[in-house]
C-alpha cells in the first residue's frame, strides 16, 4: 500500500517542496499471490457447488430428462465418478440420496485448502519492507532588476 506524505512551507522569497514516498516492495507479489488464491476457491467452489445442486436435484427426484438436470449432471458427472460406488445410494420414494455427491464436495473443499497451502508455501511472499524516497524542489530565488 503507498502512503504519501507531502509538506510545502512557504517562505518569503522561495518555494520549497518537500515529498516523502513509503511504500513496501513485496506488495505485489502478496497481491497477485492473494488472487492466485481467490481464483482458486473460486473454481473449487463452483464446482462444489454444481455438485451440491446435484445432490438435491437427486434428493427431491428431479426429471433427469429436463434440459437444466440433465445439464447439471453432465457437467458435474466427471467431478463425482471417482466416488461412485463408494457408498449404497438409499432410494426415497420420490428421490435418492447420493452419498458420494456429499462425499466430492468434502474431498474438494479439501483438495482446495491442501493446494492453496502448498502454493504458499512455495510462492508466498511474508517479507515486509518500506522503501522511502525524497523529492526535494526548491524554485530559483534570484530577483530580476529591471
Amino acid at each position: 500500500m503507498y502512503q504519501h506524505y507531502e509538506e510545502r512551507t512557504e517562505l518569503p522569497s522561495a518555494e520549497k517542496r518537500v515529498e516523502d514516498v513509503a511504500y513496501d516492495p513485496y506488495e505485489g507479489r502478496r497481491v497477485t499471490m492473494q488472487k492466485t488464491i481467490m481464483g482458486i476457491y473460486l473454481v473449487f467452489g463452483i464446482i462444489e457447488g454444481l455438485i451440491a445442486i446435484r445432490f438435491f436435484l437427486r434428493l427431491f427426484g428431479a426429471n433427469p430428462n429436463v434440459p437444466f438436470a440433465d445439464f447439471i449432471y453432465t457437467l458435474t458427472a466427471p467431478f463425482v465418478a471417482p466416488f461412485i460406488g463408494l457408498f449404497g445410494t438409499p432410494q426415497l420414494s420420490a428421490g435418492a440420496v447420493e452419498w458420494h455427491s456429499l462425499v466430492a464436495i468434502l474431498i474438494y473443499a479439501i483438495l482446495a485448502a491442501l493446494i492453496v497451502r502448498v502454493i504458499w508455501l512455495l510462492f508466498g511472499e511474508t517479507r515486509h519492507g518500506v522503501v522511502h524516497s525524497r523529492d526535494q524542489m526548491v524554485q530559483d530565488t534570484t530577483k530580476v532588476r529591471l
